[in-house]
């Protein structure tokens, strides 16, 4: 039996929908859940298990975790990268969509090339592992 196809006009808010389904699943796991616990049943991070360095995401689900309890500062001290892009990843799904604003086009143009993306996630990587000021500020906690 074929799957049904979704009209086009609901095809273009399902990556967005998705994406709020996930982010509020996360949400209640990360209500309940205290990733700071020792023996908390979420994963950490594989790279730094390996290797001691620190991955572009690690400290993410802290990160998120302090945002779901309002904790903004705690947020920033975990993963500083993420907590700005938030914002930022909330305007490609809605652009996704067709939600646009024109005067954001140069934004969106810059946001959805993937070599801005890799640059700064690489680079990110690269200087929150730095063993200096200012830069161990980027590093988790």
């Amino acid at each position: 039996m074929p799957l049904p196809v979704l009209p086009p006009s609901l095809q273009r808010w399902l990556p967005l929908g998705t994406a709020v389904a996930l982010a509020a699943g996360a949400a209640v796991v990360l209500h309940h859940v205290n990733p700071y616990a020792d023996g908390n049943p979420l994963p950490s991070c594989p790279l730094y298990a390996l290797t001691g360095l620190y991955c572009p995401g690690c400290g993410s689900t802290r990160c998120l975790y302090s945002l779901v309890h309002g904790d903004l500062a705690g947020a920033m001290a975990m993963n500083p990268l993420l907590v700005m892009s938030l914002p930022f990843l909330l305007l490609m799904l809605l652009n996704g969509a067709g939600v646009r604003m024109r005067v954001l086009d140069p934004l969106i143009r810059m946001l959805a090339n993937p070599m801005m993306w890799l640059v700064v996630l690489l680079g990110y990587a690269v200087l929150r592992n730095l063993p200096w000021a200012p830069f161990m500020a980027l590093a988790p906690g």
